[in-house]
Formats: C-alpha cells, structure tokens, sequence
C-alpha cells in the first residue's frame, strides 16, 4: 500500500495521518485504502513507509473497520531501535531534575487532555467512556509515582568500610527497552511501565495491540508536546514480526509485556534466549470467595461490577464467584436483578457495558456458554441476543451467569476474557481455597467476609500474587506493584512500583579510595580490612 502522505490529496497534507478520514477524500466511493492510516512513531515524527502492510482497525461498537494500521517490517523495526538506541546516551546523562520536570508537564497536559485519549479508546476498544477515563486515571497514577522517582533512585553510601575506603551504590538505566502491551488496556498497561522506564533514564519502544492502536500514538504526540526528546519514546506498530523484532535485536535490554499466558511464556523464553530482562504479565481466572456471613448486596454489587465492567475484558476480572453453601441461591437471586438492570450498548451513548473488540472474539466467548452447558452448568442468563442501545452490526455479548459450573469444565479451567461470571459452590472456605490454589493461574483473588480472621488465613494460605479483603478488583496503588503467581507472571519482577524501578535499573557498587601522600606502595598480597 502506498504512503497515505502521497494518497491524500492537498486540502488535507497539513492533518496528521491518523486524523484523516475517509470524509476528508474526493472520491464518493471510498474503499478500505481511502481509510486512515494508524502510523509508526520514529525519532519524532509519523512514519509510514511506501511499501508497508496493513491491518484493519475496527469500531467494535459498529462492526465496522474505521482505519487501517501500518504493520512494522525488518526496516521500520531497525529504524525505531536505531533513533531508540541514538537517543539514550543523552536522555541518560540529562539531569534528574531536567528529566522530572518533562515528566510533570507530560501529568499536566495528560490530566487536562485525558477526554480526548478516552474517546479514542472507546471508538477502537468499545468500552464505555466512563470505564476509558478510569483506566487513564489509574495509569496516570504512575506517572505521578514516576515524578518522584529521584527519591527511589537513590544509591546507599558506607564509610570507612576499611582504612581510607568508600563503598557506595548507584541505579542506572539499562537501555532501550520495549514495552508490548493488549488491546484491552490501551492506555492504563503501556503507562505501567514506561513513565518509570523513562524517569529512570532509559529510552522505550513500545508496541501496542494493532487492534486498537491508536491511544499510543496519541500518547506520543503528547510526550513531544511535553518536551520528550525524540527517540526517547516510539511507537512500533505491528504484529509478531515487531514482538520478535524486540525480543531478538541486541540493542533492546528490556522487556516488559502482558497479554494471554502462551504468549507471555513465549516472550519470556524468547526474550531471555537473547539475553534480555523480561517480565512478562500472562492471564487470570480470578476467583471471589463469598463467606455466608458476608454483606450479600455489597458481593452482588462487586460481582458485577468486576465481572462484567470493560465487557470482562480484563486480567483482573472476577470470573468465578465461589459461594459457600448456603447462600448461592440468595446472592444469584440479587445479582440476576442487578444484570436486567445493566444497558449494554454504544460506549459513547453512557451505557453500562459496551461490545466486545472483534467479532472473533465475541464468538469464542459465547462458545463458552454451550460449552458449560454441555458439561452439565446452568445457564442463568444467556447474553446472546442481548437487546443493545447500539448498531446491530457491533460486537455483542450480554452479561452472562452460569450456575453449578463443574470444575473439570474448560469454562472453568480456561480464561474467558468476556462478560461471563460462573457461579461454584462449596461446603467451606477450606474446600474455597483448596480451589482456588488448584488452578494454574495465580493473578488475582478476592474474599468477601466480616470475619477478620477469615481474612487473615485466607490471604496467608492462597497462592495468589493481589489479594483482595471485601475488594472485588484488588489492583495495588501505583507505589505497590502489580503482579501475579504461577502461570500469571513469568520473570521474577512486577509493574511499577519499587520492583519497576529494579527492572529498569541496574546497580554499580564502586569502592573508593583518595589517596594519602603517605601511601604504603606496591603489595601484591591479597586485599584485607
């Protein structure tokens, strides 16, 4: 496909490259290569090249394709390492005050500006813009964790460790690192990690979802506005020519991803191969354990509102509500009424809960609903067919209960990533916990009780890596990090917080001496205090 730079016309050569719309063309009869281009950004500047390969770009609530991206190939994967790569040495040796001060100003134009970064997100994702405004609120966190991350660069100093010597430590950044993220969080994940990776020193590539990769262009502009020097931050579209393109070069140090657990084990094994850092983020099936003496409204209020929030399209999603006996029947019955009350339709319309990101992706996600009814589940509610304040085109799937989900079901085993909430019951919170640390998956968990030392010896025993205590979505603050166990995390390390400035740093230790004119001269024995 040729450069949307040359295709365009005049009237419209000053507009960005994604601003453009078919609406902007001469043509009455527009086709898929009239659409807007989503492209690269690369020292600085919008890039597409003449020859590249493109993807569509839908809006899931019209189930329609409202762009194209450029897809990354061998010499726009070396151009965005090699400006990344050109860039670090001076971004390393600016000062912490100077590097700060840009970041403030990125917080400042992000906190005024943040209405137009969450209706692109609703156009490309489908969430609602209540839900895209939050998802920027929490990764803004970071970045204000990232202000003031001077104080957490700060090395340790001994004196005197032996006669006349010195021992001290310092943090530097390790290099260009990538930063891979889902389509799920197309803001809130990249934010993760690269404020911290940018405060810290380093320069980042990072490689959104091609689904719905508009919000990191965006972001870039932003950095420029803010100050950013180009190179210090790139946006590498693509596919998983632009993943192994990150994971193989040796001038990328670092890694930092999340998605789905095959692929984050294959990022992981990948990228270490090659002698990277990686931490790797995979996926969840989260479980809420519901005690009989529990608020039974606030349960049913916070299953919903994590089951089925962003279309339950989250890690941290609540997929199996686990009740113990005898309050199942109670709690269905309170959160079948709050499900008739929830308006499933076009994000920009204020609905509840808006389409899910592709056609595939809904299919594979109601599948789930025979398939539990196959192995014997109830179906509660049935979401297909759902009736929605939107185009009957779009990607639709309504809230979705199943009760009595047998446990060997893959509906159960497998994480659905859509609005689909199983009900499990259970004698005890024993037999609660047993359950949940049987699974393979180690991301989130929550429970529900007034029992405080319920509470206590469930978030001691379950081997979960966030915990949440009458908490349905238990995301950490931005000081903490954020992280899961078993086949939820692969790497030793977390986002943001005390383990993402680790990440993105490296310690020296240096043993100093200043000589005295009086010196004892040359001694060839081994060093001794």
């Amino acid at each position: 496909m040729t450069s949307p730079t040359t295709d365009a016309g005049t009237s419209d050569a000053d507009l960005p490259v994604a601003d453009r719309t078919a609406a902007d063309l001469p043509d009455a009869d527009r086709t898929d290569a009239d659409l807007p281009i989503v492209p690269h950004w690369i020292d600085g500047r919008e890039h597409v090249g003449p020859q590249t390969a493109t993807a569509p770009v839908y809006d899931p609530a019209l189930g329609q394709v409202s762009k194209r991206v450029a897809l990354a190939g061998p010499s726009e994967i070396a151009a965005a390492i090699a400006s990344a790569r050109a860039a670090f040495p001076a971004w390393r040796d600016l000062s912490l005050t100077r590097r700060q001060a840009i970041l403030f100003t990125f917080r400042h134009l992000l906190e005024t500006r943040k209405g137009e970064l969450a209706e692109i997100i609703t156009a490309e994702h489908g969430k609602v813009l209540s839900d895209a405004l939050g998802e920027i609120t929490r990764g803004q966190e970071v970045v204000e964790f990232a202000t003031g991350l001077a104080h957490h660069l700060k090395g340790e100093y001994s004196e005197q460790v032996s006669t006349g010597i010195d021992v001290y430590s310092l943090r530097q950044p390790v290099g260009v690192v990538g930063v891979i993220s889902p389509f799920n969080f197309p803001a809130m994940v990249p934010m993760w990690f690269f404020p911290i990776a940018i405060a810290a020193g380093n320069t980042v590539i990072l490689k959104p979802s091609e689904k719905d990769p508009s919000a990191a262009l965006w972001i870039a502009r932003l950095w420029q506005e803010a100050g950013l020097p180009d190179g210090v931050f790139t946006v590498l579209n693509g596919d998983k020519a632009a993943v192994d393109g990150l994971l193989e070069h040796p001038d990328v140090a670092a890694v930092s991803f999340v998605g789905s657990t095959p692929i984050a084990r294959y990022v992981y094994e990948t990228g270490t191969a090659n002698g990277k850092r990686v931490q790797a983020l995979g996926g969840a099936k989260n479980h809420m354990l519901v005690l009989p003496d529990a608020d039974l409204d606030l349960v049913a209020d916070s299953a919903i509102n994590a089951g089925f929030g962003s279309a339950g399209e989250r890690c941290m999603a609540v997929s199996v509500v686990v009740a113990v006996e005898p309050i199942a029947d109670e709690l269905i019955a309170k959160v079948t009424e709050r499900m008739a009350r929830l308006r499933v339709g076009d994000g920009r319309r204020a609905c509840d809960m808006g389409p899910l990101i592709t056609e595939a992706h809904r299919d594979t996600v109601a599948s789930y609903i025979d398939i539990a009814a196959a192995d014997g589940a109830t179906v509660v509610v049935d979401g297909r067919g759902t009736s929605v304040d939107g185009d009957a085109s779009g990607f639709w799937l309504g809230p979705t209960l199943l009760d009595r989900v047998p446990t060997t079901s893959r509906a159960y085993t497998e994480e659905i990533f859509g609005p689909v909430l199983s009900i499990v019951r259970v004698d005890s919170c024993e037999q609660g916990v047993d359950l949940i640390n049987s699974g393979a998956f180690g991301n989130g968990t929550a429970i529900f009780t007034n029992d405080g030392g319920a509470a206590r010896r469930f978030q001691n025993e379950v081997q979960v890596g966030m915990i949440g205590i009458n908490v349905p979505i238990p995301v950490p603050a931005a000081t903490f990090s954020f992280g899961g166990w078993k086949d939820s995390l692969f790497g030793d390390t977390k986002a943001h917080g005390a383990e993402g400035v680790r990440f993105y740093t490296r310690q020296k230790a240096v043993t100093s001496r200043w000589l005295d004119p009086s010196h004892g001269g040359v001694d060839l024995g081994f060093p001794q205090n």
